[in-house]
């Protein structure tokens, strides 16, 4: 084998084992799971850095027969918001429709938990900042449940 066929091949595995090496961004990430039934959203959330330098966001619609009550917005970050009706058009969260105030939750001695109650759609929304598994993303547990009846 020539010197140069020999160069070839080892750049092109160093630059292979570089590109599964390097930790990539991950897309919003939910792990759902429930220790009540009667909850609507419980789990592990998972905002991350993508390619573009912006933390990724999820959007939850929450259906009921075939009809749209509700959108829950998960990020970008620590931000929330809550819409009433579902529509496929992304909502500015600065929107005075956001029924959740304030919508950035702020860190406090390095955590973060914020709980708001929604009387109009008859749940409460809780998010605590859980640490992340990499420096470039928030882990959340979240849980979206119906206020108690009175």
């Amino acid at each position: 084998m020539r010197f140069s066929t020999l160069r070839t091949l080892s750049l092109a595995g160093v630059l292979l084992a570089l590109t599964l090496l390097t930790p990539r961004a991950t897309e919003a990430q939910w792990i759902s799971y429930s220790s009540n039934p009667r909850n609507i959203l419980e789990g592990s959330w998972q905002s991350c850095l993508d390619q573009t330098g912006r933390y990724t966001e999820r959007v939850y619609d929450h259906v009921v027969n075939g009809v749209g009550l509700f959108e829950v917005h998960l990020g970008p970050r620590r931000e929330f918001a809550i819409f009433k009706g579902v529509q496929d058009q992304h909502r500015e969260h600065e929107s005075p429709e956001n029924l959740l105030k304030p919508f950035r939750v702020l860190m406090e001695g390095g955590r973060a938990r914020q709980r708001w109650e929604i009387p109009s759609l008859k749940i409460s929304l809780t998010v605590t900042l859980a640490g992340g598994s990499f420096s470039d993303c928030e882990s959340w547990y979240v849980l979206l449940e119906p206020l108690e009846k009175t």
